[in-house]
C-alpha cells in the first residue's frame, strides 16, 4: 500500500503508510489547526473531519517512563516512554542512546526513524547528546 492508497483505509493506515515510506507525518486539523495523535477521523478539538498530514518537528519532552526488564539473552532492559511533542500531542515510544534507567521525566528528546524487524518506527534520542 502506498501513502496515496491509505486514505481509503483510514487514518491509522495513512500514518503507517507514511512511516513505511520513511516519512513521519501526523494529522493537523484544517479547521482549527490542532495537531492530532493518535490519528483519527475527527478532530477532538473542534470536530472537524479534514486533515493535512504534516512532518512534526521531532522535538519533545519525556512525560513518563518505565523500564521493561529482560534477560541479557533476550536483548536486555529497555524503556517505554510517553513523549510530549512540541506540537502538543503525546506519543508512546522509547528513548535510545542512553541507559534505560537514565531516562528522566522532563528530559528533552529528539525523534528519529528507526528500523525494527523490517518496519519503520519513531524512537527518540536525548536532545543535546548528553541526556540532560
Amino acid at each position: 500500500m502506498t501513502v496515496a492508497d491509505a486514505p481509503d483505509q483510514g487514518p491509522d493506515a495513512t500514518y503507517f503508510a507514511y512511516l513505511a515510506a520513511k516519512d513521519w507525518r501526523i494529522p493537523k486539523c484544517r479547521g482549527c489547526g490542532a495537531y492530532v495523535f493518535q490519528p483519527r477521523i475527527m478532530c477532538p478539538a473542534c470536530g472537524g473531519e479534514a486533515f493535512d498530514w504534516v512532518a512534526p518537528s521531532g522535538a519533545g519532552t519525556v512525560h513518563s517512563t518505565t523500564v521493561v526488564r529482560r534477560r541479557p539473552a533476550d536483548g536486555g532492559d529497555y524503556n517505554v516512554a510517553l513523549v510530549d511533542l512540541a506540537e502538543g500531542v503525546r506519543i508512546m515510544s522509547r528513548v535510545e542512546g542512553v541507559d534505560p534507567m537514565a531516562v528522566r521525566i522532563g528530559m528533552p528528546v529528539s525523534a528519529r526513524l528507526a528500523d525494527q524487524d523490517g518496519d519503520t518506527i519513531v524512537v527518540f534520542d536525548p536532545a543535546g547528546g548528553d541526556g540532560r
